[in-house]
């Protein structure tokens, strides 16, 4: 078997375009799977701005934590139509359990928790399209 270069370049830049960890191409008896390890360092930076002062009466703390979308896609909130949900509202869930999976050109991709912490609201609804970056859960 001769392995088709040209399509595993085209995979490998789709992993890139659509920021993907994995991705599968199936044709006859040819599978072919190309992955790659992602690092990502969500580092944000703010520069002071004296005109966003606030009163200290008028501050308003937001604990919660976002869970965002790696990348664009479907998201489903179970592993099946009708299955039980990944999360719930309420639900305590700690790092790397499955929030919900985002679907991308066939590619079921599971979106870990970064952290623990408790499920304060889920922010799409399954089978909604979701964008990079969106938020789809808040946790406390």
């Amino acid at each position: 078997m001769k392995i088709n270069k040209k399509i595993i370049e085209e995979l490998n830049n789709y992993l890139e375009e659509f920021n993907l960890t994995e991705i599968e191409y199936t044709e006859k008896d040819v599978k072919v799977k190309v992955s790659k390890s992602r690092i990502s360092q969500n580092i944000q930076t703010e520069k002071p701005n004296n005109a966003n002062k606030v009163k200290k009466n008028e501050v308003s703390i937001d604990n919660s934590k976002k869970i965002t979308s790696p990348i664009i896609g479907t998201a489903y909130l179970a592993p099946e139509p009708g299955g039980k949900k990944f999360i719930e509202i309420g639900q305590k869930i700690k790092k790397g359990d499955t929030v919900m999976i985002v679907e991308a050109m066939k590619t079921m991709n599971h979106v870990p928790s970064p952290i623990d912490g408790v499920v304060k609201e889920i922010s799409v609804e399954d089978g909604q399209p979701v964008e990079f970056g969106q938020t789809i859960a808040a946790l406390d």
